[in-house]
């Protein structure tokens, strides 16, 4: 009777030491993502506007939430920068950031469309549709385009 419950115990210890460092990881990659929803926001060091501005974000910069506390939202960027913003300026919104240097941004879903413009590292835009790995964007601005989705976080 105590082989059966030395099983059962190593068993359960077994099965905690594989399932509870998945469910870790799986509460860490569940972090909500949202975006910057107004014209500029100031990002800060703390969860108040007493707290040191860090730097300001454009319209449509994804985050993504780590924490939230008296209204206001820890996050994390596309360069794994962390600071805090105000819940008010941020929102469920679709959007993407350029993360590699100038990108063609093009007429239409694939390389064989002419460019419309390009943007730099850093540039952040609503997404409108996807087609494949081809993404309709649009920047703050009203500029339209798509881009290859491996160049975006």
């Amino acid at each position: 009777m105590n082989l059966a419950k030395i099983s059962r115990r190593s068993l359960a210890i077994l099965l905690l030491s594989f399932l509870l460092p998945l469910a870790l990881a799986a509460s860490a990659s569940s972090a909500q993502r949202m975006a910057i929803s107004v014209e500029v926001a100031n990002i800060r060091s703390g969860p108040g506007t007493d707290y040191e501005q860090l730097w300001q974000v454009e319209q449509y910069t994804p985050i993504r939430v780590l924490d939230s506390q008296d209204g206001w939202y820890f996050f994390q960027d596309f360069e794994g920068t962390k600071g805090w913003v105000h819940k008010d300026l941020v929102a469920e919104i679709n959007t993407v950031i350029t993360k590699k240097g100038l990108i063609n941004i093009r007429t239409g879903p694939g390389t064989n469309h002419e460019v419309a413009f390009q943007a730099e590292k850093g540039v952040p835009f609503k997404v409108l549709e996807k087609k494949g790995d081809w993404i309709h964007i649009q920047h703050a601005d009203g500029e339209k385009g798509w881009i290859y989705s491996g160049l975006v976080w």
